[in-house]
C-alpha cells in the first residue's frame, strides 16, 4: 500500500458476489465506504454524519477503474488517503490489492453538507487541520 497512509482488511462474503460468479460493481462502492467509515473513525472519531461543526459529508462523484476479478473469500487490502482539501469539500482515492496486486483504483469528491438545514457548508477547521497533519499536505 505504498502512499496510502491507512488501509483496512477485508475478506469478500457472499453478498458481494454477483451472478458472474465475481464480485459486483456496487460491492466496490461499499468497499471503499467501509475504508472510508474506517478511516474517518482512525482521524478523530468521525463520522459521515458528523466531521465537526454540525456537517457531514455527502458523495458527490465516484469513480472507479476495476483492473481484476474479486472471488468469494478473496483476503483483500483497501488502502485510502485524502489527496486534496479545499474549504467545503475533499477528494479521497482508494486501492484494492489481493496478495500485493491491484484489483480496484477509485477516487471520490466528499462535500462537507449540514444535515439539518440540507445546506453546504466549510469544513470544521480541527477537521481540515487533522487531515493535513495526518496526511501531510
Amino acid at each position: 500500500m505504498d502512499n496510502f497512509t491507512f488501509s483496512i482488511p477485508y475478506s469478500v462474503r457472499v453478498v458481494d458476489i454477483n451472478y458472474g460468479g465475481h464480485v459486483a460493481n456496487s460491492a466496490v462502492l461499499n468497499f471503499f465506504q467501509d475504508a472510508r467509515i474506517a478511516y474517518l473513525m482512525n482521524l478523530g472519531d468521525y463520522s459521515e454524519l458528523d466531521v465537526g461543526s454540525g456537517c457531514g459529508i455527502i458523495l458527490q462523484d465516484a469513480r472507479v477503474k476495476y483492473l481484476a476479478e474479486m472471488f468469494l473469500h478473496d483476503q483483500l487490502e483497501i488502502g485510502v488517503r485524502i489527496s486534496a482539501v479545499s474549504r467545503a469539500s475533499f477528494t479521497m482515492q482508494y486501492r484494492i490489492e489481493r496478495a500485493g496486486v491491484v484489483t480496484a483504483e477509485g477516487e471520490t469528491l466528499l462535500i462537507c453538507l449540514d444535515y439539518e438545514s440540507r445546506k453546504l457548508r466549510r469544513l470544521d477547521k480541527v477537521f481540515r487541520q487533522r487531515i493535513v497533519a495526518f496526511e501531510g499536505i
